[in-house]
């Protein structure tokens, strides 16, 4: 996958928190000479790792500190202050935030403790300190944290007592003490960083900002975070999902066995847990999570050294068979699967080993097996198309010479480029050397089989998320299926009559109106109402409560299955109006019997306090709770999310089709899927919303029961957790004619877009293309996937790409005819880039203003305060448009910087 931006052609942009990792002059409020003390070590630590910048000790009672001049204030230093560490009372750091920007400082670490970690008195000391730093645009890590370490460059602004080796690992930390443990292991493990941050409480500088930092940083190959909360979950979540595709972002998560909500009023709400919820949230945005320090520091070393597998398919040489079973188990029981040998795998295998060899997956080539049988094996495994990676195992027996096989096996390995290989060199002394080449070679090496295979479960799981990031969904207009002014009405209705809980009817109403097939329900408000339509619909027929206050009906004995005649549908009536109090009864709600043949499903949603709202599918019915078979995915969903939701889970299997038992229609069910994330976000209103059941067979998809819990009248759309994955923006469309009159659609891209996005590139000139990319690209790169799944799968709270659409005047196909794109800057949200590109048979008919002009209005309702955009000399189509649409031009030799200022 490319991992350069389409609109940032130049990558000329300077990283935007420089000046906290390579600053050129660093001040340090409460430096002090007092041993032990935090201000002695933050000092010293400063002026003995040269940084190629001035220290500046800041202490009001003191002329020097450790025999370097003191200033009384960060007002009295001499010199602009790229960064100041502050460690000083919590209480005295509001006033020294205000002094910090009256001096045009332009980053603070606080490394002082007393914040919101002590109650609402150190919540409001906050609160506060970031109001000061705002009105100078101050950048602050902290507060509560041990500082950060920028090997690299040299600075070290931290407390700790060592610092790290030079290498190419991000390690970012929420605790300091966790920072401190890593950096002494690392030592002993060998292992450099390319930078080392203890990140606090995150008051201003959060995880996103972090994110984009080392994504942008070409010293850095991989980041390694250790998670106590999320924060800014959107922030994290674009950037992750932006940066995970170039380098890895592996993160290990404490604080993962809290209780689960109490007292939740749907099904939906007790199954959901915030740390479910989060797991959800690193498979979204391509993060892999691991449960163990081991496995943190093993998986970003495999990662450097090998492919990521295409699946989870592993070939496992062995020259012993147990260590090769247990290999298997580690494997099975994370379900990973063995790959199964293709015969013309065996038949070369027979020509090359032992009559006796295994003749399967593991492949056991026998404990006499010499460096030439290792390497032919491996060779010939390797070209098995049914195997994503090959694990190689040796267990050093008489026969065995561990050095000379490994040399034979790094020559082979060394022509599989698409496939990982890992070995596991079982032993002590008698295997060192052999695991030295190995590693020396890039093959990772494991001493123990079965650990090699879960790091193995843990590359194609990784494999898995990425690649749900980007496969081009199907079915992208749904707006065909919407009735969103039906879906406002009724639940506005209800909120006028101050309910929170939606009747069934009503549920079912909502549902249909967002596409989601329901089964026809009819309410009866007495006996001879409900017989009337009991005879209208057919027998036989259901009977439920209908109430605007009881939550579950089936606790209260308000479902009647099956009743056959109209005496039945009296008796059930009558039954159950004794049963509940007239104030909760209003009558039933009358459905024809399904035909329950099928699978009962639950698709449901909640709100989580992080993430806003999430989406529930799973096993569903009156056992709910008792199966536990539900997964959870962040909406909105296409249909590749709504497929990966549904293969998490256990009924999966059997939806596809089991014992004799024909495939539900899964592409109706993930339709179903998208249609519910959709209601879910754009009826922001509703509080919980359970589907259940969800009746799925080979013949019919049918919501039989439904329960929607609103948000109080009280609460409007403001208050409520927003989604921590911005909606697709409705609100950007709009339409337009061409100077020629033809008339085109303005709307922002989708994912599903790139079938068009492919000939919309096809017929572009090369011109075109050397103008908009400053650089050729070939046929074949320009409509490649990789590249146009960066331009068609956007992060929309990031960027708005809009495309140009209309129909061919011939077939009456649609037809991309430009895009357009505006994209925040990493560390200025404030400013944003643009880059257009028009097909070239629509240019000069006025489609570049109309695109360039509805960019700027999305811009000023995104609060952008500035646009810029580069342009090379020659391109004077370009420099005139952004004149015409008030761009200020700045020329130089190879580029013209266009800027815009918005109020």
């Amino acid at each position: 996958m490319a991992t350069e931006k389409a609109h940032d052609i130049m990558r000329y942009h300077h990283n935007p928190l420089n000046f906290m990792f390579a600053p050129k002059s660093v001040a340090l409020i409460g430096a002090s000479e007092k041993e032990g003390s935090v201000g002695r070590t933050l000092l010293w630590n400063l002026i003995t790792h040269p940084f190629g910048g001035t220290v500046f000790p800041v202490n009001p009672k003191r002329k020097s500190v450790m025999g370097i001049k003191a200033y009384s204030s960060i007002q009295d230093v001499p010199e602009n202050v790229d960064l100041a560490i502050i460690a000083t009372p919590a209480v005295t750091i509001p006033d020294i935030i205000r002094d910090c920007v009256k001096a045009k400082v332009k980053g603070v670490i606080i490394i002082s403790a007393g914040f919101k970690e002590i109650g609402a008195e150190g919540l409001r000391l906050e609160k506060e300190v970031l109001a000061e730093a705002k009105k100078g645009n101050l950048r602050i890590i902290g507060p509560n944290c041990l500082g950060l370490i920028c090997p690299p460059t040299g600075l070290n602004a931290s407390f700790a007592s060592a610092s790290p080796k030079t290498g190419n690992v991000a390690f970012i930390s929420q605790s300091g003490a966790f920072c401190t443990a890593i950096l002494d292991w690392s030592f002993a493990e060998n292992l450099g960083f390319s930078a080392f941050i203890s990140i606090g409480s995150m008051l201003d500088v959060d995880w996103g900002d972090l994110i984009y930092y080392f994504g942008d940083d070409p010293l850095t190959k991989s980041i390694v975070i250790y998670m106590e909360s999320i924060g800014n979950a959107r922030s994290f979540i674009s950037a992750a999902r932006e940066v995970a595709l170039s380098k890895p972002i592996i993160v290990i998560k404490g604080g993962r066995t809290q209780e689960a909500a109490k007292a939740a009023a749907s099904h939906t709400g007790a199954l959901s847990s915030s740390d479910k919820v989060l797991a959800a949230a690193f498979r979204r945005s391509g993060v892999l999570q691991v449960d163990t320090v081991k496995e943190v520091f093993n998986m970003t070393e495999i990662l450097a050294k090998q492919p990521r597998p295409k699946g989870r398919n592993l070939t496992i040489l062995t020259n012993a068979g147990g260590p090769g079973v247990l290999a298997t188990d580690a494997l099975t029981w994370g379900k990973g699967k063995l790959a199964k040998l293709s015969d013309n795998t065996i038949e070369e295998l027979n020509k090359i080993l032992p009559l006796h060899w295994s003749h399967s997956n593991p492949i056991d080539i026998l404990g006499d097996a010499n460096p030439e049988r290792y390497a032919k094996a491996l060779e010939i495994a390797a070209n098995d198309p049914n195997s994503d990676a090959l694990l190689v195992i040796l267990t050093p027996q008489d026969m065995t010479d561990p050095t000379k096989t490994a040399e034979a096996l790094v020559k082979v390995a060394q022509k599989i480029k698409d496939k990982p290989v890992l070995a596991s060199w079982m032993g002590g002394e008698t295997v060192a050397k052999g695991s030295e080449i190995l590693n020396n070679a890039h093959i990772y090496t494991q001493p123990y089989p079965d650990d090699a295979a879960r790091l193995f479960n843990l590359m194609w799981r990784y494999s898995y998320n990425l690649r749900g990031l980007y496969e081009t969904p199907s079915f992208g207009e749904s707006d065909d299926f919407i009735n969103r002014d039906i879906a406002e009405n009724i639940i506005n209705h209800a909120r006028e009559q101050n309910r929170t809980l939606l009747t069934e009817y009503e549920s079912k109403q909502l549902l249909k109106a967002y596409g989601i097939p329901i089964i026809e329900t009819i309410i009866a408000e007495n006996v001879e109402d409900a017989i009337a339509v009991s005879e209208k619909i057919g027998y036989p027929v259901v009977l439920k409560l209908h109430s605007e206050t009881i939550t579950h009906k089936t606790d209260v004995g308000g479902v009647k299955l099956n009743l056959k005649n109209g005496d039945e549908v009296k008796q059930a009536f009558l039954e159950m109006q004794s049963r509940i109090s007239a104030s909760d009864f209003l009558g039933v709600s009358v459905q024809k019997m399904a035909n329950l043949e099928g699978y009962e499903l639950i698709l449901g949603s909640t709100i989580d306090p992080q993430f806003g709202a999430v989406i529930l599918f799973g096993t569903g019915g009156q056992l709910v709770e008792v199966y536990q078979d539900q997964a959870i995915a962040l909406p909105p969903l296409n249909t590749t999310l709504a497929k990966r939701l549904m293969e998490q889970t256990k009924i999966y299997t059997a939806l596809k089709g089991v014992r004799g038992r024909k495939s539900v229609d899964l592409e109706k069910l993930k339709q179903i899927l998208v249609l519910f994330s959709q209601l879910v976000l754009e009826q922001p209103l509703i509080k919980e919303i359970d589907i259940n059941p969800l009746l799925v067979s080979e013949n019919q998809l049918i919501a039989l029961d439904a329960r929607v819990l609103l948000y109080n009248s009280s609460i409007s759309k403001e208050d409520i957790i927003p989604p921590a994955i911005r909606p697709y923006p409705n609100q950007y469309l709009s339409y337009s004619q061409l100077s020629n009159g033809r008339k085109v659609i303005i709307r922002p891209i989708r994912p599903e877009d790139e079938p068009e996005a492919v000939n919309f590139c096809r017929d572009l000139s090369q011109e075109s293309v050397y103008l908009r990319y400053f650089h050729s690209i070939s046929h074949k790169s320009l409509i490649s996937h990789e590249r146009l799944a960066r331009i068609c799968f956007i992060d929309y709270d990031q960027e708005i790409a809009l495309v140009a659409e209309s129909l061919q005047p011939d077939s009456k196909e649609k037809e991309i005819l430009a895009i357009a794109r505006l994209s925040k800057v990493h560390g200025t949200p404030e400013s944003a880039e643009l880059g257009m590109l028009v097909k070239d048979k629509c240019q000069k008919q006025g489609l570049g203003s109309i695109l360039g002009q509805k960019l700027i209005e999305i811009a000023k309702q995104e609060e952008i305060r500035s646009i810029i955009a580069e342009i090379l000399p020659e391109n004077i189509g370009m420099q005139n448009l952004c004149q015409k649409l008030g761009f200020r031009l700045d020329k130089h030799s190879d580029v013209v910087k266009a800027v815009l200022q918005l109020n």
